[in-house]
């Protein structure tokens, strides 16, 4: 009895009634409304609007509760206007200016806590885009693709940032992540293209090696199948091991077919004595292979295809210039291989630039900016360089002593040495870029 008196109290404090009329008192700034009608009694129909107030009110305290008990208080942030609105509209009797009051504190905290994760929002999603631009000029395929599927992960998780600040934010870090796998794509594209490229080189020797391996000009032949051979050492690259096993063998085989056959003839047939091994004196043989030498250094100063064909006439002449004997035979050489590697690699190397290029829409950039895009191209090179000799050195050591291996040995060490000329070719490279900046 005691609840319903104070219902009823409450009930004619914020109403009245008018004939047969049920009005909800003004309140704030709004004007007094009807509410609902007189149907048994006027102490009965205020009873039954003030436990309608009661039944909102409930709602409000739970919502306010729940609000309290959650970290996430900004997803009460709707439901909260919602009922603020209802006051205008809801039929009840009570006081609706202290219920107004609580939803309005309640939004504004909301609205602060809002604001709070926003900038905690704001420093996580500005912290990801650093750490994914960061990983802008990465070659670690592998631990980088994991870094940058956590950082999306991450990014997905972090709550909203101011409206303003949205595209701004999501622009810049989906372009970092799709400049990196763009990059890693062109890479493995360009990894496959080198592996081709290495399999047409080394099927290309095979058949030379075929077509030689039934001939009947026995000194000619020879030298044509050790250079060949010095060929296979020289290109480099990798294949996976049963493809690389099955071409050796094929190689191989016509090289020991045509050996076998040589030791068949000398058997049977006297070798002719006094055969010329060069044409010309040592000395005259030494000034001849310096001035190839110097030609060779200065063909990074001509066209790049007009360089690359001079270089290969260049290294023809020097296998008709006859032997020079001592410490500066092998000094002239190392000179002149290197500056026809040179030659060979900076043809690469702009190969690769002009595709890049390409792919983003043209050159761009100062000449500057062109010289140290080519000095990173030729960093990322060594480094990939620098990986497929760790793999051929691991092999090597793991290489029994067994004779049987002797010919896959002296492969693995021809490959390894062949990388460290690609090595020092490239440092070279990167000092002649240099000197062109003035650095």
């Amino acid at each position: 009895m005691e609840q319903y008196d104070h219902l009823l109290a409450e009930a004619r404090r914020y109403g009245y009634t008018e004939g047969d009329q049920v009005w909800l008192r003004a309140f704030m700034d709004l004007p007094a409304r009807q509410v609902g009608l007189v149907k048994e009694s006027e102490e009965a129909a205020l009873h039954y609007f003030a436990q309608r107030f009661e039944a909102f009110r409930g709602k409000v305290d739970e919502l306010l509760q729940k609000m309290d008990e959650s970290e996430n208080k900004g997803s009460f942030l709707m439901k909260a206007l919602h009922l603020k609105d209802q006051i205008a509209t809801y039929d009840g009797l009570g006081d609706f200016e202290a219920i107004h009051q609580r939803l309005s504190a309640a939004e504004e905290a909301i609205k602060v806590t809002i604001a709070r994760n926003r900038e905690k929002n704001l420093a996580t999603k500005i912290s990801l885009i650093q750490e994914a631009e960061a990983l802008r000029d990465t070659i670690d395929w592998q631990e980088a693709g994991d870094k940058l599927k956590d950082l999306r992960q991450g990014w997905i998780k972090t709550g909203p940032v101011e409206k303003q600040l949205t595209d701004e934010l999501e622009t810049r870090f989906h372009a970092a992540v799709e400049d990196f796998f763009r990059r890693k794509k062109e890479f493995i594209a360009e990894k496959k293209a080198m592996t081709n490229r290495v399999y047409d080189k080394y099927k290309d020797l095979i058949h030379k090696s075929e077509a030689l391996q039934n001939s009947t000009e026995f000194d000619e032949t020879t030298k044509k199948l050790k250079q060949l051979q010095l060929d296979w050492r020289e290109v480099g690259g990798s294949l996976p091991r049963k493809q690389a096993n099955e071409l050796w063998t094929r190689f191989r085989a016509a090289h020991n077919h045509f050996f076998e056959r040589l030791k068949e003839h000398i058997s049977t047939k006297p070798r002719p004595e006094g055969l010329p091994v060069g044409t010309g004196s040592g000395d005259d043989n030494l000034a001849r292979k310096r001035a190839l030498v110097a030609e060779a250094d200065a063909l990074l100063n001509r066209p790049m295809n007009e360089a690359v064909t001079r270089a290969k006439e260049l290294q023809a002449a020097w296998k008709l210039v006859g032997p020079v004997r001592g410490e500066e035979s092998d000094r002239v050489w190392e000179q002149f291989i290197l500056a026809c590697d040179k030659v060979f690699e900076m043809s690469a190397l702009e190969h690769f630039v002009r595709k890049r290029q390409a792919a983003s829409g043209g050159p761009a950039g100062t000449p500057e900016e062109q010289v140290n895009m080519r000095i990173q191209a030729l960093r990322e090179f060594l480094k990939y360089d620098r990986q497929e000799q760790d793999v051929l050195e691991e092999n090597l050591g793991k290489l029994s002593d067994s004779p049987g291996n002797e010919t896959f040995r002296t492969m693995l060490q021809g490959k390894i040495r062949a990388f460290e000329r690609k090595t020092r070719t490239k440092n070279e490279l990167i000092e002649v870029l240099r000197k062109r900046l003035g650095a």
